[in-house]
């Protein structure tokens, strides 16, 4: 019998203060969206960087006629160089995994097909230069080959893909925070929101609830409808917010950007579900941390 009668003022108070539990939904869903955002941003990063860290590759650059590099002194790179350059880089092994020879035509035609809307795709092969690319066996050991390459006869330029992609890393970690941080401000305004709800509520309740002390009931028994109902608005919001992140993960990265760029890794819809019960749990915590303190200060029983 009591547990029908708590259901019963559970939704008696949510149909009373309809408007308020909407509008407690959609504030915590907005902020469980742009919180779940950043944090599946940074999975998005970590996935990355296992991915491409494994590709990673050095690109020694050879000397072509009239170069701007010092060390080439306007001269191109001679086939006698080009085999000391092959032989210094095959006696680094087991640092050095496997070595390739790519030609400019094969750099610029590489690069047409892979960036077909850079300007540098219609500026022709003049921007490209003979190369040696370098696969390692392990990425931290970029410094064990320039060391022993940079100033080589025939050599332009020793290149680190890492370093070029760990700002771009930098900068996607830089955004999903940027999203933490806006739904933490829109956290605190759906603490607010909840606060300023109960407060509403147990005022429009007080004589419901003079009447329940009266006739014995606990503290307890009191107080659980009201946590209950913000616990249901809550949570719906934060629901809610899982299924959109779900709907941007599967309609926008796995069927549009996997699609598109199939030569990188991204995260699926496993890392919502993931992620989900984490954002959902954190909001029932919340609510019910947020409507106890708020009853005890202004719920007087």
């Amino acid at each position: 019998m009591r547990i029908q009668f708590l259901l019963g003022e559970i939704g008696n108070g949510l149909r009373r203060n309809l408007s308020m539990a909407v509008s407690v939904v959609i504030v915590t869903m907005i902020s469980m969206f742009l919180l779940g955002l950043g944090l599946l941003g940074q999975r998005q990063v970590d996935t990355m960087k296992d991915y491409w860290y494994d590709k990673v590759q050095v690109t020694v650059l050879l000397c072509a006629e009239k170069t701007r590099y010092t060390n080439c002194a306007g001269d191109a790179t001679t086939d006698a160089q080009r085999a000391a350059i092959k032989s210094e880089l095959e006696q680094l092994k087991p640092t050095v995994k496997e070595v390739f020879y790519e030609s400019r035509d094969e750099a610029f035609t590489r690069f047409k097909d892979t960036y077909k809307n850079s300007p540098l795709a219609r500026a022709g092969e003049s921007y490209f230069a003979d190369s040696y690319r370098v696969n390692l066996n392990d990425a931290s050991k970029f410094d064990v080959v320039a060391s022993s390459i940079k100033g080589m006869p025939g050599v332009a330029d020793v290149q680190d893909q890492k370093k070029l992609l760990e700002k771009f890393f930098t900068f996607m970690n830089t955004v999903s925070w940027a999203a933490i941080a806006l739904s933490s401000l829109m956290v605190l305004a759906a603490v607010m929101l909840i606060s300023t709800t109960i407060r509403q509520t147990a005022f429009s309740r007080r004589r419901e609830t003079g009447i329940m002390r009266l006739v014995g009931a606990s503290n307890f028994t009191i107080r659980v409808p009201f946590v209950m109902e913000t616990v249901i608005a809550a949570a719906t919001g934060a629901v809610l917010a899982m299924v959109m992140l779900w709907a941007t993960v599967k309609y926008g990265v796995v069927g549009f950007l996997s699609e598109t760029l199939t030569d990188t890794a991204f995260i699926g819809v496993v890392d919502v579900f993931y992620v989900a019960p984490f954002v959902i749990g954190g909001v029932v915590v919340l609510a019910i941390l947020t409507s106890w303190v708020t009853l005890r200060r202004y719920l007087r029983v």
